[in-house]
């Protein structure tokens, strides 16, 4: 290398440096408290919407101290040094500034309302990181024949079907809920094409777009952003015949951007809480958040794993305050079951939420799926979503393609989420939560990979609405599917009774060829998972067994 080639080098790398040194600075403010407020409990409508007092009204939700703006007058006062406020968190009591100016740092870490000031971010990094890099797509081939006739639905799904019915969206659609009525605040990275894209047109057309935000940038524009969070609301909300129906296709969306894709720096977190403080503000329901954190640009940011115990990062608090304010939080557990971190990140490891893991379309676990426990101890994540082959819009032509991570299993579950909730509008976010565990496969018998499983929700539905199958003096074994089936298949069971109970299965001889004892909850659906790897095709009698009554039905394997 010539000498002058050097020289160039080191001139180059000298002005980087300056740059970075004199770009500005994101900083979190800590303030000590809400002295001097003008805002007060007694009063709310000045600081929450209608919809939002509503929702404390009806679950009993008591205003407190967090529920009160940020002190305006310490927000003024940090204001006047000169420098950018660019968010503010009450649950959090604390500001996002920028600035470069030193001396105004000094200026308010004077100010007698101030705890703390932390560097959280820069302005622009000279090496980026892409926040999505781990999440792959694959080109989807047109529905076979065989597949689009085996769908006896009002909806036509597509390639989509398979994610809606795997958690039972396809019976609540069939049921006439579908979100209508609920409100999705969405989360996200930016929504590159929501606003021309056909697949979003019904959303529009029946002003189911309640409005957008920026919380990086401080302003109401999201459509020029990242395509990241137009796939995730793809799944819930896009309605493409044929190809794609999400599942909460009439539901009613917020889009909210707190993540910047190409850095990661921590004051993401205290964006990500802004933006569900406004979806609380707003009057939401739920919030999906397909992001997480974990490690960032600035080492010196990182999380341990001993953070992940839902108390400690500022986004996994956010969550928690989410869901102590009415909202049902549902966040993507994270890619990195196959990294040397392969734990989930925040904020799924709040406690009051649904983390979601990911499972392939044969409901198998999904090697890139985060997983737990937290590091206090909880199962996590809650549950799973098919997110491997998940059918999301494609940006590139407007139809839809295949995308792999939990980014997209979190939506599929929070859109029929919402419709099950639909369904039963006096329960809390809690009621759901519990719900939706409860008809998770694994209920009895969870693991750090899914959790307490795949929720049935056509199932949870039944068993909250005291139908007639809950009303009866018996047990029940319905819906077996798939029939005839390959490798595994599911039943639900509704039993009165919390018991033990054989599943067994002959074959036309009356030999047993397989037979397991299960858990099935009383005065609830109980949905069962079996695995028949290792037996021959054939026909065969299930046979579900307890004390008082045995239950049969033929089923094929072919």
């Amino acid at each position: 290398m010539k000498k002058y080639e050097r020289l160039l080098i080191v001139v180059a790398i000298l002005i980087s440096e300056m740059v970075v040194a004199q770009s500005p600075v994101k900083y979190w403010i800590q303030f000590t408290d809400k002295g001097n407020n003008p805002y007060s409990l007694s009063n709310p409508s000045a600081y929450l919407s209608a919809d939002a007092i509503q929702r404390r009204t009806n679950f009993n939700i008591a205003l407190d101290s967090a529920d009160l703006p940020v002190t305006p007058s310490y927000i003024t006062a940090v204001a006047q040094t000169g420098i950018t406020v660019r968010a503010v968190s009450k649950w959090l009591n604390g500001v996002v500034i920028i600035t470069s100016d030193t001396a105004a740092l000094n200026q308010i870490n004077q100010l007698p309302f101030v705890q703390a000031l932390n560097t959280v971010g820069l302005r622009t990094s000279i090496t980026t990181s892409d926040k999505f890099a781990d999440e792959t797509f694959e080109e989807v081939q047109p529905e076979t024949e065989r597949n689009a006739t085996v769908h006896t639905t009002m909806l036509n799904y597509g390639q989509s079907y398979n994610q809606a019915e795997m958690i039972g969206a396809v019976c609540l659609h069939n049921s006439g809920y579908k979100g209508q009525g609920m409100v999705i605040a969405v989360i996200d990275a930016g929504f590159w094409g929501v606003d021309t894209m056909r697949i979003f047109d019904s959303l529009w057309a029946n002003n189911r777009i309640l409005g957008t935000r920026d919380f990086v940038t401080g302003d109401t524009m999201v459509f020029e952003d990242n395509t990241h969070g137009m796939m995730v609301l793809s799944c819930m909300g896009g309605y493409l015949d044929g190809q794609l129906v999400g599942t909460a296709p009439e539901a009613s969306y917020w889009l909210l951007r707190s993540e910047e894709a190409a850095t990661e720096y921590i004051v993401e977190e205290y964006f990500w809480a802004a933006a569900a403080e406004f979806a609380d503000s707003v009057g939401a329901d739920l919030i999906n958040s397909s992001l997480g954190y974990t490690t960032f640009d600035d080492p010196a940011q990182n999380h341990t794993y001993q953070d992940m115990n839902g108390n400690v990062t500022p986004c996994s608090r956010a969550a928690d305050f989410a869901a102590s304010r009415g909202l049902l939080v549902c966040n993507s557990a994270g890619n990195s079951g196959s990294n040397s971190w392969f734990y989930i990140g925040a904020p799924a490891d709040a406690d009051s939420i649904l983390a979601v893991g990911a499972v392939d379309a044969s409901e198998q676990y999904a090697s890139f799926s985060s997983r737990g426990p937290s590091s206090d101890g909880q199962v996590k994540p809650e549950c799973a979503a098919q997110g491997q082959a998940t059918i999301v819009a494609n940006p590139t032509n407007g139809g839809v393609m295949g995308g792999n991570g939990t980014s997209f299993a979190s939506p599929v579950l929070c859109g029929a989420v919402a419709c099950l909730w639909q369904a039963h509008p006096n329960l809390t976010n809690m009621d759901i939560r519990e719900a939706v565990l409860l008809s998770s496969h694994l209920f009895f018998n969870p693991d750090t990979y899914l959790g307490f499983g795949i929720p049935d929700l056509c199932a949870a539905n039944l068993t909250l609405d005291a139908s007639p199958i809950a009303n009866t003096e018996n047990d029940v074994l319905y819906d077996v599917k798939p029939n005839p089936f390959t490798a595994d298949f599911s039943f639900s069971y509704y039993s009165l009774y919390n018991k033990d109970v054989t599943v067994r299965l002959t074959d036309i001889t009356g030999r047993v060829v397989l037979e397991q004892t299960m858990q099935a909850a009383g005065s609830s659906v109980n949905r069962f998972v079996i695995n028949t790897n290792g037996i021959a095709e054939g026909v065969y009698t299930l046979s579900v067994i307890s004390f008082d009554q045995v239950l049969s039905e033929k089923i094929i394997k072919q």
